[in-house]
């Protein structure tokens, strides 16, 4: 006599059950045209795909760090850049530098009586900017003076000194009033740089020896 399933007892119930699911289960992953196995496919597929574009984001990950040491050097050049367009400028700026070599002057002590600005110098990539200077002091405060300039943003170089020893006396026919303690006047020149465009260089313009821009 045939025995129902609802007759049978739950462990062969549920043994039944879970060989049911096993069947529908492989039916699903094997059997082709079949959601799961389209699935399958389409994970597989995906997969075949994402392994060379793996391998290339790694290729570019190599690129993105060289761009940021690439960046890291094109700011150290820029900030380069900035402190030799500060010591050598493009334009002459005459204002802002006889500015600061007065200021120079009045820090240290010392009365500047004439500035006479020099025919410019060119050179192949730069151009030196000279000034003609009358002053008098204490000495210790030209020397002071001189030091101030050599601190300065811009390249200073001074040159052709003529000083006397200056002596105060009541019959004293200075045009100028000297502050007391002014021992020493005298006239030098001081050379400034600065940089210009292929444009401004005259054609004929060649490089002096010897006239690279320096500190003295």
């Amino acid at each position: 006599m045939a025995t129902s399933f609802k007759e049978m007892s739950w462990p062969i119930q549920a043994l039944a059950f879970l060989v049911l699911a096993v069947v529908l289960v492989l039916a699903g992953l094997y059997v082709p045209f079949s959601p799961v196995a389209r699935e399958r496919a389409d994970v597989d597929s995906a997969n075949a795909q994402l392994k060379p574009l793996e391998a290339e984001v790694q290729t570019l990950r190599v690129y993105e760090q060289r761009k940021v040491e690439l960046q890291t050097q094109m700011d150290a050049l820029q900030k380069q850049l900035a402190t030799l367009q500060a010591i050598v400028p493009e334009d002459k700026q005459v204002d802002q530098f006889i500015i600061m070599v007065q200021g120079a002057a009045s820090g240290a002590g010392v009365s500047i009586r004439k500035i006479t600005t020099e025919p410019v110098v060119p050179h192949q990539y730069h151009s030196e900017m000279p000034f003609k200077l009358t002053a008098d002091g204490p000495y210790f405060s030209m020397l002071d003076f001189f030091a101030r300039l050599g601190r300065l943003s811009r390249i200073i170089n001074v040159g052709d000194m003529k000083f006397d020893e200056v002596k105060q006396t009541a019959e004293s026919t200075s045009q100028f009033h000297m502050a007391p303690g002014t021992t020493v006047s005298g006239d030098f020149t001081i050379v400034t740089f600065f940089s210009q465009s292929s444009d401004q260089t005259p054609a004929n313009a060649t490089a002096k020896p010897g006239a690279a821009p320096a500190r003295r």
